[in-house]
């Protein structure tokens, strides 16, 4: 699980919590189900059976993989819809290629992200490339939703290219936690991704026997998802292990320990961070769209079947299925 590694000894170091600092604790452990997405890669639904409104201001997160293809097994998916909120595809092994109605797209790999805001509405693909399909290989990578509210969700749609080298890294004080800040503002250390509505995303790697005490943005919620490994969560030392998600108490600061024992495949425990600012709308949903009313899910649906989301381009990618 290369996504974007470093020496962690050579990075800028994080400052302890403070004293009198509140220490987070867990409200509740989820797992991931597991199933199939698109054209029939598997996921694990990370957000199955949480309340929407702890999630708030996220909507949905799929974890692709981790898996190893065989030849032509790969597959992603076809050209669909969104409406009314923004995609987060985040590539920790192998490749995506992405294209989209509004003239975004490229190559999503190892540690890249994109950053797709759907906004009024917008067709995208995502589809593995000819070369993993055809010779097969490891694949592993988390797709995100997050809301916008009412007043940006019908704004022109956007995308951002964001590459592994331009995540903002940083480490523990002993060299334990590699951390990665994709997006929003964590203990001073700010991502590149531009976002609508304040949230912050971040993957850590944290080695066996060591810990991070992350401070984090008290207006946020607290959401920890393991991306491999085992280890604890939060002030009572919860065990979390691959799939599991913790949603966390308010407070100042986070923590979250690896084990001191770890599988073959995975030398460390792997962490999705997330958190943001609630931001307290009714959400109506329905398949590709996320809006506030159903009227609201009814006009997309409409406006989808008319052609007013946009138009597949005439040099569009389509996904490889040829031997």
């Amino acid at each position: 699980m290369p996504a974007v590694t470093a020496d962690p000894l050579t990075l800028p170091r994080l400052e302890a919590p403070g004293a009198g600092s509140r220490e987070r604790a867990v409200r509740s452990v989820t797992t991931a189900p597991q199933g199939y997405e698109g054209e029939g890669f598997p996921v694990r639904r990370a957000f199955a059976g949480v309340d929407l409104r702890d999630l708030d201001p996220f909507i949905h997160m799929d974890q692709m993989g981790e898996v190893e293809y065989a030849p032509y097994e790969p597959k992603g998916t076809p050209w669909h819809p969104h409406r009314g909120f923004e995609t987060v595809t985040y590539i920790l092994d192998g490749t995506f290629l992405h294209q989209d109605s509004h003239g975004g797209g490229g190559v999503i790999s190892d540690g890249a992200t994109q950053w797709m805001t759907a906004g009024g509405g917008i067709l995208h693909i995502e589809t593995p490339p000819e070369e993993l399909v055809v010779k097969g290989g490891l694949f592993h990578g988390v797709q995100l939703w997050v809301n916008l509210p009412a007043k940006d969700k019908m704004r022109p749609p956007a995308y951002q290219n964001l590459e592994g080298g331009q995540v903002a890294l940083t480490a523990t004080p002993d060299g334990g936690a590699l951390v990665r800040v994709i997006a929003g503002e964590v203990a001073g250390v700010r991502g590149p991704g531009s976002t609508h509505t304040p949230i912050a995303v971040v993957h850590a790697t944290v080695v066996p026997g060591a810990e991070l005490a992350l401070p984090w943005p008290t207006g946020f919620n607290g959401l920890v998802y393991v991306l491999a490994g085992d280890g604890t969560v939060g002030s009572g030392g919860q065990p979390l292990r691959t799939g599991q998600l913790a949603l966390l108490g308010e407070g100042d600061f986070l923590r979250v320990r690896a084990d001191r024992v770890q599988d073959s495949r995975h030398p460390a425990l792997e962490v999705l961070l997330l958190g943001g600012a609630p931001i307290r709308e009714p959400i109506a949903t329905y398949g590709p769209f996320v809006m506030n009313t159903r009227a609201e899910l009814a006009q997309a649906v409409e406006d989808y079947q008319k052609g007013r989301l946009g138009v597949i381009p005439a040099d569009a990618l389509m996904p490889h299925t040829g031997r």
